[in-house]
């Protein structure tokens, strides 16, 4: 097992662009907080416990994807969504803890905007022949604490990720989706 930490506090040099460019989201006091572009990890990984701490922003106005979307893509192909899903439910396949396009969180764990939230996610990566999928990915995910995903079958990847098809290995990637969404204490263990 190694511990690769992705964001301790201090700068992006764990992330860049899609296109391989440096990352560019803002960096201050111990956080990193979305600005443009998404953000993809240099590490990539299979078999792995991620660990991502958020904090949605407080947006009353916002209604459904537009309040405080974001996604965190593991292996960059299955989007875990981030939203302020406070109080909804029952939470769908779109709002926060979902795996979007694939199914719901099993509860709605979320908490109130500006209060710092965690993902905790247990990655069985997709066993591969090639560019054939043998076997399909399996996750377990805690959301604060709380078990939302259990030994949960991903069928196949979500649009929009950094790979338009399943991977045995492949990076994690923060979402913008034009919402100032926080971040902090990212890292992966690989198992």
């Amino acid at each position: 097992m190694a511990k690769i930490i992705l964001f301790d506090g201090t700068d992006l040099s764990g992330f860049t662009k899609r296109d391989g460019s440096p990352a560019e989201w803002e960096v201050k006091d111990g956080i990193m907080t979305v600005t443009h572009h998404d953000i993809v990890s240099k590490a990539v990984y299979g078999d792995a416990h991620i660990h991502v701490e958020w904090m949605e922003p407080d947006m009353p106005e916002a209604t459904g994807q537009w309040k405080g979307n974001s996604g965190v893509y593991i292996q960059g192909c299955y989007e875990l969504q981030v939203l302020d899903s406070y109080g909804i439910e029952p939470p769908l396949d779109n709002d926060c803890g979902g795996i979007y396009s694939i199914c719901a969180p099993r509860v709605n764990a979320c908490k109130p905007p500006l209060e710092w939230q965690t993902y905790d996610i247990y990655l069985r990566a997709a066993r591969m022949d090639g560019d054939k999928v043998v076997e399909p990915a399996i996750v377990t995910i805690l959301q604060n604490g709380q078990v939302i995903h259990n030994n949960q079958i991903l069928p196949h990847n979500t649009p929009g990720g950094v790979y338009n098809k399943v991977v045995a290995e492949g990076p994690l990637m923060l979402q913008d989706h034009g919402n100032p969404v926080s971040f902090r204490n990212i890292w992966i263990e690989t198992l």
